[in-house]
């Protein structure tokens, strides 16, 4: 293959690493999206409204309804104001009796109902909600939780997320797990979760984050007056922990060090991994890497999410053991691995095996 052939290919796969990026940059986008109506909320004292939290994170999406509770009733009125309701197991005569209700000794009521897809398909709720949301009462402050169907085109949620104050609560994706547990550690503990502890702990429970929060807590009362929360920490949680963690894999990979990782591809494929999500992991990997060689740390910086920019400094120590043309072959490499993976019969190992053998025959060679 030709140099400019190969320019051009990698020039693709910088481009389609920056628009995944931008694709999969939900984890900070609801938080930066939940930003707006909370200042509001702050800076206005007790808006009301319609408010319409959606998406599959149901943890951030608890978190953001009680942040808005919290913000529209005094705690002496509390239980006087606030009604919490099922929209699949509330009539609509009950239900628009509890929205008409005025509030009691306090300036607002509020409402949450949770699953409010439910509605879509009820004409009359669907009616009544909608109703509320072009005319809202001064006096009300209504909280709307629900997962919108894969694929639904409904006029009920697009019409939430034009009208409502919206924000989206999207998975957050395994790659920011480690930071967002290192995030929470430090805002609601005061303690500093190490990278490996957190990436342990990610891949072990997954991208749950009610799940993570509570095991975070455990944590946090297994360090104790520590004030950082280590691998061992996890352990003594009684956390099991996989045998290979996949981050310090690519990490092996990133310093060149080929022959340790020789070993860490059959363990990962016996623990769950797949040769295709080891390979996109790989690239991801060694195309932030790329940039950094061709166009510096603060490029890098300016593409990674949020919850991962922890890593660009990780990431810039890595890009110092490579020289462009290394890097653009290793890519090159994992293409022509994610083609044979999606169509050959022998095993991901074999592949990814054979990948890491030619990197070490060139080390082998240049030495």
């Amino acid at each position: 293959m030709s140099g400019i052939a190969a320019s051009g290919i990698l020039a693709r796969e910088y481009s389609e690493e920056r628009v995944s990026i931008e694709r999969t940059d939900t984890t900070d986008a609801p938080a930066v999206a939940m930003k707006n109506p909370l200042l509001r909320v702050l800076a206005q004292g007790s808006p009301g409204g319609v408010f319409f939290l959606y998406g599959e994170d149901e943890h951030r999406k608890g978190e953001a309804a009680q942040t808005l509770v919290d913000a529209h009733l005094d705690p002496e009125t509390r239980d006087f104001n606030l009604d919490v309701v099922q929209a699949s197991e509330v009539s609509v005569e009950d239900l628009a009796r509890i929205l008409a209700t005025p509030p009691m000794m306090a300036e607002r009521r509020v409402v949450v109902v949770r699953g409010a897809e439910a509605f879509a398909g009820a004409a009359r709720s669907r009616d009544l909600i909608l109703g509320l949301v072009e005319n809202p009462p001064s006096d009300l402050a209504l909280i709307l939780s629900a997962r919108i169907p894969e694929r639904s085109r409904a006029k009920f949620y697009q019409t939430l997320i034009k009208r409502a104050q919206s924000v989206e609560f999207a998975m957050i994706t395994p790659d920011d797990v480690p930071g967002w547990l290192m995030e929470e550690a430090t805002v609601r503990f005061g303690a500093t979760m190490e990278p490996d502890a957190a990436r342990a702990l990610g891949q072990a429970i997954g991208t749950d984050l009610g799940i993570l929060s509570r095991e975070l807590e455990k944590l946090a009362a297994v360090a104790g007056d520590e004030e950082r929360i280590t691998l061992e920490h996890v352990r003594v949680a009684g956390t099991v922990l996989p045998k290979q963690d996949r981050w310090k894999w690519f990490n092996l990979v990133g310093e060149r060090r080929f022959r340790e990782a020789v070993p860490g591809v059959r363990v990962l494929l016996n623990q769950g991994e797949s040769g295709v999500g080891l390979t996109l992991g790989l690239s991801t990997h060694l195309l932030r890497i790329a940039l950094v060689v061709e166009s510096g740390l603060r490029a890098l910086e300016e593409v990674l999410p949020p919850h991962q920019r922890w890593l660009s400094r990780q990431i810039g120590e890595q890009a110092r053991g490579w020289e462009a043309g290394a890097v653009r072959s290793a890519v090159l490499g994992l293409l022509r691995v994610d083609r044979l993976l999606k169509a050959s019969s022998l095993s991901d190992e074999h592949h990814l095996e054979e990948w890491l053998l030619t990197l070490m025959a060139r080390e082998d060679v240049a030495a």
